[in-house]
């Protein structure tokens, strides 16, 4: 990399009709340098993807200013998904080309006390819209943001997920690093925390969502004995304290668990026929344990051993361009995700996948697939070209 270039910005793997760019989180004129990158090209959405380190409302704030014809969506992140893979300090931002894309996104202010009715009509009266007003275009996906804090992701992806009926439906939860402090969503300018960002976006573009995670259940079982389901904590295993037991599973002392133990070593729970991850986020004083997702009494979770992450990454988005490849492919990646390739030495090999297949996006507190809300899993989109016939 050149002298200069952390200062300058670097133009990401993005393609013809999605465009990408990264600057260093301290640059005081980052946003002003995204915007000149971008070069004046009419945009229906500009995504931000900012580090927790940065002045994510005044980034927001002058986003917005930047880009007044178009709708600025943002996030802070557990790490960044920039032109080298994984990344740090960074602020990566997507833009949508109007010309290919239209969008209408939303804010759901205080989670908790969330209005289902009103979110459904509300999104009906947008998927119309966008549908009147773009009736040759034929693809279509929902990317939702969500304050990783906020212990309310299982009901809002939910939520979502019926108020868009047949869109395809992804997201990640917005993080704060390592710290698990402070997170927040933005539209428009306008942070919050609490919250949570729901887009709805049409276009003329080909589109896969996918989601996919390098974990097998084993058949080593255990039962969750006592729980807080409001705080996601579980404080007993098969009647015992929590972190002993899942500590005694692994043969490991349970003063030493951390972050890398949980990512290297998750749980699943089995549910619609299929395994999804119940990441664990930290250890309590009195030995319970705090999940990144719902969690709740009687509930059966299987220990689960991952295969390599680098080689299983190449072969989910190879697939991907088995019927031609994706102009870029926009993705929110579990934090434990980046941790577990960290604690293996596999940090190089993974961003090296993600910097051949053009991949764009954060490292997050839980991912949203359709309904539901996962841990240690990669969702996303690829974008592609469209159809020729359809142009």
């Amino acid at each position: 990399m050149q002298a200069g270039s952390e200062t300058l910005g670097v133009r990401l793997a993005g393609g013809r009709h999605v465009l990408t760019h990264e600057v260093a989180c301290t640059d005081p004129e980052g946003p002003d340098r995204i915007a000149a990158a971008f070069g004046g090209v009419p945009l229906a959405l500009v995504v931000l993807f900012v580090s927790p380190r940065a002045d994510f409302a005044g980034i927001a704030r002058r986003a917005h200013a930047l880009f007044p014809a178009s709708r600025t969506v943002a996030c802070t992140t557990a790490g960044e998904l920039g032109r080298a893979g994984y990344a740090e300090d960074r602020i990566v931002a997507i833009g949508f080309p109007a010309a290919d894309f239209a969008a209408e996104p939303v804010l759901i202010p205080a989670l908790g006390t969330l209005d289902r009715p009103a979110l459904m009509a509300d999104m009906v009266r947008r998927r119309v819209r966008l549908s009147a007003g773009h009736p040759e275009w034929h693809g279509e996906f929902a990317l939702l943001l969500v304050d990783g804090l906020s212990l309310m992701e299982d009901k809002v992806a939910a939520a979502c997920a019926d108020a868009l009926g047949p869109v395809p439906l992804f997201g990640g939860s917005a993080g704060d690093g390592t710290r698990f402090l402070q997170t927040a969503v933005a539209l428009d300018g306008q942070v919050q925390a609490g919250a949570a960002v729901l887009t709805y976006l049409r276009t003329r573009c080909r589109v896969k969502v996918f989601s996919t995670n390098h974990l097998t259940p084993t058949e080593q079982r255990v039962v969750v004995t006592r729980a807080d389901p409001s705080r996601r904590i579980v404080h007993e295993i098969n009647a015992e304290p929590a972190a002993r037991e899942y500590a005694r599973l692994l043969g490991k002392d349970p003063e030493q668990l951390d972050t890398f133990t949980f990512a290297a070593h998750p749980v699943a729970v089995r549910f619609g026929g299929q395994h999804h991850v119940r990441a664990i986020q930290q250890v309590t004083p009195d030995d319970a344990l705090v999940f990144f997702s719902a969690i709740e009494e009687g509930v059966v979770l299987s220990l689960a051993v991952p295969e390599p992450m680098a080689g299983h990454l190449d072969r989910e988005l190879s697939a991907l361009s088995r019927d031609g490849a994706p102009d870029t492919i926009l993705a929110c990646d579990c934090i434990l995700r980046r941790m577990e390739a960290q604690e293996k030495q596999q940090t190089r090999a993974v961003s090296d996948v993600l910097r051949r297949h053009g991949v764009v996006g954060f490292s997050t507190y839980g991912e949203q697939m359709g309904g539901m809300h996962v841990n240690q899993t990669m969702t996303g989109v690829a974008i592609y070209p469209p159809d020729p016939a359809r142009r």
